[in-house]
This record gives structure tokens, sequence and C-alpha cells, in this order.
């Protein structure tokens, strides 16, 4: 169980309290003895013993709510959330089980979770620096821009924004499908571009205002998070897609898996 209680000789900022509140139920607080999430004292107890107004304890509590931290029931305050962190395994984009079934589904059914892909915008645009860097791109080229938030359980997990040079998949499925159903990467391969290796960067992160709103956290409520910057390459060793994912960090665990390859050449 956390300590981590609030420091009376110090008038606390809401800010604080989210942080010291977030830490506190992380770490197993505010649960049952069989460990079930239990119900949160009221906003006018944890006000009192944070040194803060009711109303800025509702402010508190509505940003842990934001967060995915607690959920509210209706005449019955605030509750701990019990939501599992997905578990992302950036590799499984080269391990699809079926033909036909897009990664993020292939995800999602081996964790035995619910979900789906909500498709925010399809777009034609300008590469920023960051795109036209990794694809290599010329000043002012296009790109194709399918921007989407992958849902779990209810929950948006995170952002999913893949950029292709638009002179590769215009007229395509890439552009005209909200939802391809045999996934994007296939039509890449179907376009004379398999994906056969990636790249993937991780940036420390916080949210930006326009993933808050993406992600569900609430105006103002930017939360700890990492950015994977994935390149992706054809055989040809061309660089044919980025994929950029925000991953809040109290919704995903990232995994990778690594193999040591064993040269034969000299055996």
């Amino acid at each position: 169980m956390s300590t981590n209680r609030p420091q009376k000789a110090e008038k606390a900022t809401v800010d604080d309290v989210v942080a010291q509140l977030r830490e506190r139920i992380q770490a197993g607080d505010f649960r049952k003895p069989d460990g079930s999430p239990d119900k949160l004292p009221s906003a006018q107890i944890l006000g009192d013993e944070y040194g803060l107004s009711r109303q800025s304890m509702v402010r508190v509590l509505e940003k842990l709510k934001a967060e995915g931290i607690v959920r509210t029931r209706k005449g019955s305050g605030a509750w701990v959330h019990d939501w599992k962190p997905l578990i992302f395994f950036p590799q499984s984009e080269f391990h699809q089980k079926a033909p036909n079934v897009d990664i993020y589904t292939s995800l999602l059914d081996a964790a035995h979770r619910k979900g789906d892909a909500r498709m925010d915008e399809i777009t034609r645009e300008p590469a920023e620096e960051l795109v036209r860097s990794r694809l290599d791109l010329r000043d002012g080229e296009y790109v194709a821009v399918r921007r989407r938030t992958n849902m779990v359980d209810g929950t948006a997990a995170h952002t999913d924004d893949s950029y292709v040079a638009l002179r590769i998949v215009e007229g395509s499925d890439w552009v005209l499908q909200d939802n391809v159903e045999r996934g994007t990467n296939r039509v890449l391969a179907e376009l004379g571009h398999e994906i056969v290796r990636s790249i993937d960067e991780i940036h420390p992160h916080t949210t930006t205002p326009g993933e808050n709103l993406r992600l569900g956290l609430g105006e103002g409520n930017s939360v700890p998070a990492i950015k994977i910057v994935s390149t992706n390459y054809d055989a040809n060793d061309t660089p044919v897609q980025v994929t950029l994912f925000t991953l809040p960090a109290h919704r995903n665990i990232t995994v990778y898996e690594r193999f040591r390859t064993t040269e034969r050449g000299g055996e």
C-alpha cells in the first residue's frame, strides 16, 4: 500500500493531488481485501484530507476520470477503474495470423480483449519535417495520412497515424477505405512495396491538446506517454511508410521481443 499521503505543511494544488492520488491508486490503495476495486472517499472527505475545497477536489476526480484511472457512478461517487493496460507488441506487424485480418485485430485477439480502430481522418497533406526526413521526400511533397485511435474495452488506448508518399497510394484502398479488412500493409504489398523491415524510435512524450481530445483525456489533462516513430522499409530498402504511435503510459505496456541471429557463413 502507498504511503504517499498529503503534506499538511504546504498548500496542495489540483495537479499535486492528481499526482498523489494517481500514485496511491496505482500502488493498490482503495481496494477491497480481495483486491477488487473499491469506492473512493467523497470529494468532501478527500478535500479535507488534502486541503482542497470540495469544488477543487471534484476537478481532481474529473482529471483522474479523464485519464481512465477512476470511473463514476451516478449517485454513487467515484470508484477505482480496474482497466488493464494493453500489452502492445510492435513486432506483431510481422506476425499476422491470417491474410485478411489486420494487425490491430490480431493483437486484440491474442490478448483476449475487445476493441476496434476508430478512423479519425484520412487526408492528403504536405509532409511535416519528421515524416519528410524519414521517407526521404522532396520539400513540399504530399503524403497520404490515416489517423486512427485504437479502442480497447471502450477506452482509447493509443493513437496510430500512418504516412505514405501520396504518389504511391493515390487511387488505392489505402486512401479510399476507412477500414481495410485485409490491412493497409497488404495494400502496400499489392502496390509493390511489401514491408519487410522496420526501425522503431522510442521518444519520451507528453500528450498534446489534440491527442488529449482523441484519447478522451479532457482539456488540459496532458499525461506522460511514449511516442514510437516506426519507419517501414520494402525489399529494396526504400522507406515506404512512417507510423507515429502515441501511447499514454497508464494505458499501455510496450514489449519488444528480440532474437539472436546465428551466423553460419564461417561454420
